[in-house]
């Protein structure tokens, strides 16, 4: 069973990243799937930067779980532009290995789906 917590910042980044997406598709002519690729990575980015302004004032975190399942949604270019500029959890192998898995993912992905 998930925490309290990880399912309330699960309810939160589902919220954001389907308003975002329904905003980007209605306002865009861009294809579904890269609607839904920018939208998982504005929340993805916005997350991280949370994330990291949170830990520098002991606040409230995001869970872990939370910022990999954003990456590996579609959500990964996000993940790599809040890690290096924020310079958050730039240091845990595991965010790495995550961030390269969802790369190649959605790479395997956008080559069947766009080409």
């Amino acid at each position: 069973m998930l925490s309290v917590t990880v399912q309330r910042a699960t309810l939160v980044a589902l919220a954001v990243g389907g308003i975002l997406y329904l905003i980007l598709y209605a306002s865009t002519m861009w294809h579904p799937y890269t609607v839904w690729l920018a939208a998982w990575s504005l929340t993805a980015a916005t997350f991280y930067g949370w994330d990291k302004w949170q830990a520098r004032r002991r606040g409230w975190r995001v869970p872990e779980v939370v910022l990999h399942a954003l990456a590996l949604v579609g959500g990964f270019a996000g993940a790599w532009a809040g890690a290096l500029l924020f310079r958050h959890k730039i240091r845990d192998a595991s965010f790495w290995a995550i961030l390269v898995l969802a790369t190649l993912l959605h790479a395997g992905l956008a080559s069947a789906w766009l080409l």
